[in-house]
């Protein structure tokens, strides 16, 4: 059944939209919270809500609709929602006719408790169901009931729909959604389903849009790129169509999975100059042991190799990875073996974790046995650790010269300008006569673990 302003009442009345379709004179409030997918998912959102005359604000005062766009990756990750909807219980006694709604991962696993105990939540949709938001929106404001929409799809790929997109010169394109890898402490294959890709044609084509409309820089994302698989087309083949489809453009992707990063995709990346040369590999732990627990399906050998192999193609690659501490019966020497694999990798930068259990996964039938304060201590020291190796390969490239591709101001100063190397390296340098979406020589001059120094080497 299309939705084109009737909505059905119970099936079986049609009843007239409130709402004219192109403005409604409703201003929609999202916040987005978690990884780049949900920011990739909300801008599909607000697509989807603009088609139906619902206009964003960024000043939530001016809102008549409060989405939150959640993460149910890490237990803080939700606690953070849960403690922002009690922050919008004020606003909701003040203004009660205000829509407040959760949307994405958490509203697909906490449906049940987000409808009985948060009282103030009126509309909760899972990140497969957002077609259905205007007309849960409207049959709320015409019956008052709630509404639920949160089944898991085999085949949306929401490909058909052009995302709303802040003015830059970065964007994301979302190129399949899911997870079949069923890791042991991981939610998305519960929370986003099975994997489904979208097609090579759409995607080849929305770059070479956002290329004509000045984007310079595009991320291709997924749960899991490296398992993209659409006509016979795998995720190497999907690069290298978008590479020379925009040779202009650069390339990034997220995130990949190390069981599937083939010899292709590495020696695809380093063919072709305009894909990025850094790479997002998750390795969550370097004991044998921990890994088989986590279902990784890879060894720690196997994860060296490939690492060994982009180095070797690709000198000076752009490194990071995601790493979790204190997985049920983690010991002090899986611990040390973490630590170890850090230093033989090398990475650039890490993302790190103190393991928390999640519902429905595996590992939540572990005991956690490993303390809280085990826990913080283990990653502290991976902290650590990584802040010294972020240092150390930093301070190499005092001295050398490198393109940056400017993204704007720096938050410190309207004096100075950030951009990044392809490697993935953000710098800092001044202003100059140079802007957003220009590619610059600069020279570096100072850094610490986070961030380079540079002087211009062009006017």
């Amino acid at each position: 059944m299309s939705f084109d302003g009737l909505i059905l009442n119970n099936g079986e009345t049609a009843v007239k939209s409130k709402f004219n379709l192109h403005s409604n004179n409703k201003r929609v409030y999202i916040e987005t919270y978690g990884c780049q997918m949900n920011v990739s998912d909300t801008e599909i959102i607000l697509s989807v809500l603009s088609d139906f005359g619902y206009n964003e604000t960024t000043e939530i005062s001016e809102s008549d609709l409060i989405f939150l766009n959640t993460c149910s990756v890490r237990e803080n990750a939700e606690r953070k929602i849960y403690n922002r909807l009690k922050q919008l219980k004020g606003i909701k006694r003040k203004s009660p006719e205000k829509v407040i709604g959760i949307l994405g991962c958490m509203a697909e696993r906490l449906k049940k408790d987000l409808i009985e105990n948060e009282k103030i939540v009126d509309i909760i949709v899972g990140p497969d169901e957002y077609r259905k938001l205007p007309r849960l929106i409207e049959n709320l404001y015409g019956t008052g009931e709630k509404g639920i929409a949160v089944k898991l799809s085999r085949d949306e790929t929401y490909d058909d729909i052009v995302p709303v997109r802040k003015e830059g010169v970065t964007a994301w394109i979302s190129v399949m959604r899911g997870c079949d890898k069923f890791c042991t402490f991981c939610v998305v294959p519960f929370t986003r389903g099975r994997e489904r890709s979208r097609k090579v044609s759409s995607i080849v084509n929305e770059a070479a849009s956002l290329f004509e409309e000045g984007v310079k820089e595009v991320t291709l994302l997924g749960q899991n790129v490296n398992s993209y698989n659409e006509s016979g087309n795998d995720f190497a083949d999907l690069l290298r169509q978008v590479a020379e489809a925009v040779p202009g453009m650069r390339i990034r992707y997220a995130t990949s999975h190390p069981y599937d990063c083939s010899r292709k995709l590495l020696e695809t990346m380093a063919k072709y100059d305009n894909i990025c040369k850094y790479i997002h590999l998750p390795v969550q732990s370097g004991s044998e042991r921990v890994l088989k627990l986590m279902n990784r399906l890879y060894s720690v050998k196997q994860y060296l190799d490939v690492l060994k192999y982009a180095k070797e193609i690709m000198p000076g690659i752009g490194l990071s990875t995601d790493i979790i501490t204190g997985f049920p019966t983690e010991t002090e020497e899986d611990h040390r073996m973490t630590l170890e694999l850090m230093e033989r990798a090398e990475y650039d930068s890490a993302y790190t974790f103190a393991y928390s259990p999640r519902e429905n996964t595996k590992s939540y039938r572990l005991e956690d046995d490993v303390t809280k304060e085990v826990k913080l201590r283990r990653l502290e020291e991976i902290i650590s650790l990584q802040r010294k190796l972020s240092s150390r390969i930093n301070k190499k490239l005092i001295g050398c010269e490198k393109e940056v591709l400017i993204e704007g101001s720096s938050k410190k100063s309207e004096d100075f300008l950030m951009g990044r190397t392809d490697c993935n390296k953000t710098v800092i340098f001044p202003r100059g006569s140079s802007g957003a979406g220009d590619l610059l020589k600069v020279k570096i001059i100072k850094s610490n673990s986070a961030t380079l120094f540079a002087e211009r080497t062009e006017t």
